[in-house]
């Protein structure tokens, strides 16, 4: 399989960014263009316009979330660019397993790699997980990074 294309979609989460990590070493030994996406998820806003017309401060909300990730994904992209030249970056708004995978689709990538974040019990059952429903549809490989360990439980070294 050619890897000419990887897409790491992150939520700025310890995890994520351990995901993020496996994914510019699989850039580097494939020399593929590797793709830093962050969802702004807004997947709650369905009644949004209805919202903003009742409370003006809404939006406002909205534009303060959507500038927050814009700052923080430009940091993370200006650092990796350093740590290998052929990455890009990409903010969305929307639902993000939808988004991640119609930008895999639409971009032409051949791997995603992504945290997972293994939610157990009620909350797996009513919600599911982004990478479960990412895995479930989208039409390349997807790599699955399990949580790290914290200092605590990890082996002495």
């Amino acid at each position: 399989m050619a890897v000419k294309r990887i897409l790491a979609p992150i939520d700025f989460s310890p995890d994520s960014l351990r995901a993020l990590a496996y994914a510019r070493d699989l850039a580097k030994r494939f020399g593929a263009e590797l793709l830093l996406l962050h969802v702004v998820d807004q997947s709650y806003l369905g009644g949004a316009p209805a919202l903003t017309m009742a409370n003006p401060g809404f939006a406002e909300v909205l534009n303060e979330q959507w500038h927050r990730a814009s700052e923080e994904i430009e940091r993370l992209g200006a650092r990796l660019k350093q740590q290998w030249p052929r990455s890009r970056i990409l903010l969305q708004r929307g639902a993000p397993s939808q988004s991640i995978v119609d930008t895999a689709r639409r971009r032409g990538v051949d791997l995603i790699v992504m945290a997972t974040h293994g939610r157990t019990g009620l909350a797996h059952v009513l919600i599911g997980s982004v990478a479960e429903r990412v895995v479930r549809h989208a039409h390349c490989a997807v790599l699955t990074v399990r949580p790290g360990r914290s200092r605590r439980g990890a082996a002495p070294g």
